[in-house]
């Protein structure tokens, strides 16, 4: 259980369900929210006997913008790259819950946009908000990869960018030992993509997503562990018919 829990960041994203839900208007603008919720079976296994002994409690709402005024400071010193950077996430709502009294770990972050150019990389924000708190240099950011997002009026895409192959290739090497030392458990870990769009769908990228009756949304389900060795895989190209 040692070897495992030095693998604790892995465990913490492998053991989960995630959920990434757009609404999409057909002037461009809409909703997006990502939920991120601890798999308590699977955490359970991973954890062994420390599972009964966590006493963690959080419960915790804020827009990302409240961070920027309270630490105004540290970002007045911030060069004008990082803090367009942080503007990205202004409007972000964040809702952090972990109760070990009810075995229970979501966390949730919803943006309205104008746009879908202008959704930020969802993924990084309480990573963001915490090197505004402790005042952290953004060119020492772990991140591996880049999600945005198109749409022309007809083609909408879901794009995954590599921005540090070096990164990425630790990583797939952290989760291809992890994938080893849990070939014996039974383990959920899903990145679900719930997409609804204004018009029926004419065509999906993706052979296993799975078009609704009405062909106005679609649900894609994929391997978590898989998108973190391959983010690539997660790409989606969506055509509307006219």
């Amino acid at each position: 259980m040692k070897k495992l829990l030095a693998l604790l960041p892995i465990i913490l994203l492998t053991s989960c369900q995630i959920t990434e839900t757009i609404n999409l208007n057909s002037d461009g603008s809409g909703t997006i929210e990502t939920v991120a919720t601890r798999d308590e079976h699977s955490y359970m296994q991973l954890a062994g006997e420390n599972y009964s002994r966590e006493e963690r409690f959080r419960d915790t709402t804020y827009v990302f913008q409240e961070y920027i005024t309270k630490y105004a400071e540290n970002f007045a010193k911030l060069p004008a790259a990082e803090k367009a950077v942080f503007n990205q996430y202004k409007e972000v709502k964040v809702h952090l819950k972990e109760s070990s009294f009810e075995k229970e770990v979501k966390n949730t972050f919803t943006y309205h946009f104008s746009k879908v150019e202008a959704i930020p990389d969802l993924h990084k924000t309480t990573e963001y908000a915490d090197d505004l708190k402790h005042n952290y240099a953004l060119s020492a950011e772990e991140h591996y990869y880049h999600v945005s997002f198109t749409f022309d009026g007809i083609t909408f895409k879901r794009v995954i960018k590599i921005t540090n192959p070096e990164e990425l290739k630790k990583k797939q090497e952290e989760i291809e030992k992890f994938k080893k030392k849990t070939s014996g458990f039974k383990l959920v870990q899903t990145y679900n993509l719930e997409y609804h769009f204004p018009r029926k769908i004419k065509t999906v990228s993706n052979e296993k997503a799975i078009v609704s009756p009405d062909k106005k949304s679609l649900k894609l389900v994929l391997q978590l562990s898989d998108c973190l060795q391959n983010p690539e895989t997660s790409n989606l190209e969506v055509i509307l018919e006219q």
